[in-house]
């Protein structure tokens, strides 16, 4: 079964659809996103631990608030999922070595109440150690035992604050309506709280960022709303283009169709302007065909109506001197036969001539490419055989050459043509004359005579096929026809220029 091919507007709909979504897909596969959010999350924690290691300093200095440090030290968050590895779980706490640090325990318990009230509006896992690593205070739990082995808080202790991210099995019953946030993944911050340059204790917070499908559903309607209007907007884009490009293309293929069932170009509708240039270019190439199609199909009506006319008075003729002969040729005298013979071998003498020249005529009327063709007047010129007296005027070889875009054939055809014409309808004792010069972009050449010129009943009709007034000399009257068509086939013309003395015609030729 043949598919069906897809409208326009759909087309343009589905094109307009996959650029809205393949931002959004972009950033789904870059995780650029999530990334945000986990930097949401740890720039949450650096807030938090801020507050805290500061409570936790003023706890250790007996109450009194610490000393701000020189200057402003803000911490950015720095994880990102494109770079960042996710570490195993957290292992758990050790037992330490040692007891934790008197100092610190007594700094932590005033911390506890603070973290247990933090922790039901934050969420966050909440953890304060000693200066090596003891849990002093906490929201949740391993009190006393050592957090030193964890990579974020041995760089803490060492005086460097350090986030890492660690996986986190999955939640049972987390899903995008829970308050628990569902994330495959943990953000584990560690900050170190200095006295004096020395490292007195670290804030230890953890907390999972919100998963995509948590930070859509809580915009779900937000979402749903852009989701909307985007649909809109992309469904009313297609159906703009749609209308201005769509519907003219579908006005023309309307008007190739109405050609090839054989409309004419005057009764094609005009097809409404549309918002693209190849729209407006297929109707005018559809006009532009038809009216070939129409002047190929008049020209080739006409040409069979001449052409049958001219043929059948010769054949009719043949034809009645054949019966002639074959009824009565032996009642006919010799010359009775004779004179029958010889006007049967004159009328087929003129249907050969006939023939040869609808055959030039049909090599000059092909479609042929421009451009590719070029002579020198002169030298095609010089080299014609001439039936009269010819002077020669223009650019010679020597001094300046006129180079035309037309073959040397067709232009020797062209101006034997007329040469001939000058033989045969000029008059006894005419004379000719073929003067050439450019004009700008053309070269102008003229075929003028001293004889009996044009009539003006006949000026008309001269370059119509099989139109002559020498027809018994053996004038076929295509010789002005075949002329036009070689020169229009080059981008040239013809005409035949009032006035006398005798008859002139005017060519002009694009120069080479």
């Amino acid at each position: 079964m043949r598919l069906r091919k897809p409208r326009l507007r759909t087309v343009l709909l589905a094109a307009n659809l996959l650029l809205l979504v393949l931002p959004l897909g972009g950033l789904w596969l870059l995780r650029l996103y999530e990334s945000a959010l986990v930097r949401q999350t740890e720039t949450e924690l650096v807030a938090q631990a801020a507050v805290i290691g500061a409570a936790y300093e003023a706890a250790w200095h007996g109450g009194a608030p610490p000393s701000p440090g020189p200057g402003w030290a803000p911490r950015a968050a720095v994880l990102d999922l494109a770079k960042d590895a996710v570490l195993p779980p957290a292992p758990d706490a050790l037992a330490p070595d040692r007891p934790a640090d008197p100092r610190a325990i007594a700094a932590g318990a005033t911390l506890m109440p603070v973290l247990a009230a933090a922790q039901r509006i934050t969420l966050a896992g909440m953890r304060v150690t000693d200066g090596a690593g003891i849990v002093v205070a906490s929201s949740g739990g391993e009190m006393g035992l050592s957090l030193a082995g964890r990579t974020e808080v041995a760089a803490a202790l060492a005086g460097r604050p350090a986030a890492v991210l660690r996986d986190r099995p999955p939640q049972p019953g987390v899903g995008s309506a829970s308050i628990s946030r569902a994330a495959p993944f943990r953000v584990f911050l560690a900050h170190p709280v200095l006295d004096g340059g020395a490292v007195i204790g670290v804030v230890v917070l953890s907390r999972t960022p919100a998963s995509i499908d948590q930070a859509l559903y809580g915009k779900r309607w937000e979402v749903a709303g852009l989701a909307a209007a985007l649909l809109l907007v992309a469904g009313g884009l297609a159906l703009v283009i749609a209308y201005t490009v769509s519907r003219p293309i579908e006005a023309v293929a309307a008007q190739a169709r109405a050609v090839a069932a054989g409309a004419r170009a005057t009764t094609l509708p005009r097809t409404r302007r549309s918002a693209v240039r190849e729209a407006d270019e297929m109707w005018a190439a559809i006009q532009s065909m038809a009216a070939t199609l129409e002047y190929r199909a008049d020209y080739i009506g006409a040409f069979a109506a001449e052409m049958s006319h001219e043929f059948k008075t010769p054949l009719a003729a043949i034809r009645g001197a054949l019966e002639l002969l074959a009824d009565h040729a032996a009642t006919m005298t010799e010359a009775e036969r004779a004179t029958f013979l010889g006007q049967a071998g004159a009328d087929v003498a003129r249907l050969d001539r006939l023939v040869r020249r609808l055959l030039e005529l049909a090599r000059a009327e092909a479609p042929q490419p421009r451009g590719e063709e070029a002579c020198d007047i002169a030298a095609v010129i010089h080299a014609l055989p001439m039936a009269v007296p010819v002077m020669l005027e223009g650019p010679t070889l020597e001094r300046q050459a006129l180079r035309v875009a037309i073959g040397a054939e067709r232009l020797a055809t062209v101006i034997g043509n007329l040469v001939d014409n000058i033989a045969r309808h000029a008059g006894p004792g005419a004379t000719g004359r073929i003067a050439w010069h450019r004009a700008g972009a053309r070269v102008v050449i003229e075929v003028a005579d001293d004889g009996r010129g044009v009539s003006p009943g006949n000026a008309g009709r001269i370059f119509g096929r099989f139109f002559t007034t020498a027809r018994d000399s053996g004038g076929t009257g295509l010789g002005l026809s075949i002329a036009r068509s070689h020169l229009a086939a080059a981008g040239g013309t013809i005409e035949l220029v009032p006035g006398g003395p005798g008859a002139r015609f005017r060519l002009e030729v694009p120069t080479a």
